[in-house]
């Protein structure tokens, strides 16, 4: 391989990232800027956590990312509605000025990250400049590029990472040391800082800098295949050629990463059990979650292990029976992306023991709130299957192999709260 080639391929074709005015909240209008946001759409726990967040404020992002109404056209055309109206009343404002902008998030213990938030040059796979590492769901592209497009605007970013250590690193620290535009505590006990960067030479410095990197999407891979759908559908040069991201550099801020839990709708625990006896060494665990989840991390040490719950009790699957996984999982694939937990549960449990398509909500959601996920399969009758969270650096790996991983593998956080910032495409 031409390595030399490659680089100078990959520096020439890197990360553009473009200032945008950005729209904010004007904080005079609303209750609090706590108050309006919301977790990314995909984090948000329907019903509960959609009727939560609508009533924290009557102009939470919640509105816009997950319109509720009798049909989905119906929610799209509202959430456009509900874009125009409260840009007409003034309850959003568009900066004066394009910038990009300096977004930081701190917990109370000890974590913090901070990144840039730009419109990001849209590119296909095939460049090697943005690494997916999942696939995606058709339905749900289809639906958020619905609601893209009646509202002609980036609501919340993807959150991508790359590893720089350069000029950009150091335009973010100086930036954060002024003071913000914004700064709010949402009530998962983060506080939010923003900051724009409107001046010429960070600006430059830090297109500069990106121009030689590659970034991998750590969350928003169905946001990023509605941006290139979208862009698919309008000639170029448009707004639509880019779309709004996180970078985050994870050299100076490495992200956590946690898995996504299942909750499968139809199938009680009994069921799940008994299609897997003789397959998987099954034992219940009568211990709190904590204690179960510790038990979990210790199994997928060894190999691959899950944790069935929803009878008020814990089932560990592990040790799965070796012909079981080679007469299931298919061939032609690293040996990495082959012994994937997500892998076996995709293609050996829920495809070939117990038949439950990965893509119809009627029979699977994907959550990343652990205790929520149990809750709603005690209280609905139904199976959570709970995951013990992949390494960062296998996540990377097979995404420059160009090997993705099963849909909903992965959560990286933490994720950007929706509702500070948002790009409206024709402003």
């Amino acid at each position: 391989m031409n390595t030399a080639g490659h680089s100078e391929a990959t520096a020439l074709r890197g990360l553009e990232l473009t200032p945008f005015r950005g729209l904010r909240y004007d904080p005079d209008r609303v209750g609090s800027l706590a108050a309006v946001t919301s977790p990314p759409y995909d984090v948000v726990v329907r019903p509960d956590g959609v009727h939560h967040l609508q009533s924290a404020d009557p102009h939470n992002i919640v509105r816009l990312i997950l319109p509720q109404a009798g049909t989905p056209s119906a929610g799209t055309e509202q959430a456009a509605d509900t874009l125009r109206r409260w840009l007409d009343e003034g309850i959003l404002t568009a900066d004066p000025e394009p910038g990009l902008y300096v977004y930081e998030q701190r917990d109370g213990n000890g974590m913090l990250q901070r990144g840039v938030i730009g419109a990001l040059r849209l590119s296909e796979p095939a460049e090697g400049v943005v690494l997916p590492h999942e696939d995606v769901i058709p339905p749900v592209v289809a639906d958020r590029a619905a609601l893209m497009r009646a509202t002609r605007a980036n609501l919340e970013p993807l959150l991508l990472t790359y590893r720089g250590n350069g000029t950009a690193a150091e335009v973010v620290e100086r930036t954060a040391q002024r003071p913000p535009l914004l700064s709010t505590t949402t009530e998962d006990g983060f506080h939010h800082r923003l900051w724009s960067v409107t001046d010429p030479a960070d600006l430059a410095g830090i297109q500069s800098d990106l121009a030689h990197r590659q970034a991998l999407i750590a969350d928003g891979h169905h946001r990023w295949a509605t941006y290139l759908r979208l862009r698919a559908e309008h000639p170029s040069p448009s707004p639509w050629d880019h779309g709004l991201v996180l970078l985050v550099d994870t050299v100076r801020y490495p992200l956590r990463v946690r898995a996504i839990h299942r909750l499968l709708h139809s199938l009680p625990v009994a069921d799940a059990l008994a299609a897997v006896r003789g397959l998987f060494r099954i034992r219940r665990l009568d211990t709190p979650l904590a204690e179960a989840l510790a038990t979990l991390a210790d199994a997928s040490c060894a190999g691959n292990a899950f944790l069935l719950a929803g009878d008020g009790a814990f089932h560990l699957l592990d040790r799965p029976d070796p012909d079981l996984l080679a007469r299931t999982i298919p061939a032609g694939r690293p040996a990495a992306w082959r012994s994937l937990d997500a892998t076996v549960l995709h293609a050996t449990l829920l495809e070939h023991v117990w038949h439950i398509p990965e893509d119809s909500p009627a029979h699977i959601a994907y959550i990343h709130d652990t205790a929520a996920t149990v809750a709603k399969a005690e209280r609905d009758g139904g199976t959570a299957v709970l995951m013990h969270p992949i390494r960062e650096e296998v996540v990377r790996d097979l995404a420059r192999q160009g090997v993705m991983m099963p849909r909903k593998s992965t959560s990286f956080g933490p994720k950007p709260a929706s509702g500070l910032v948002l790009r409206a495409l024709e402003i």
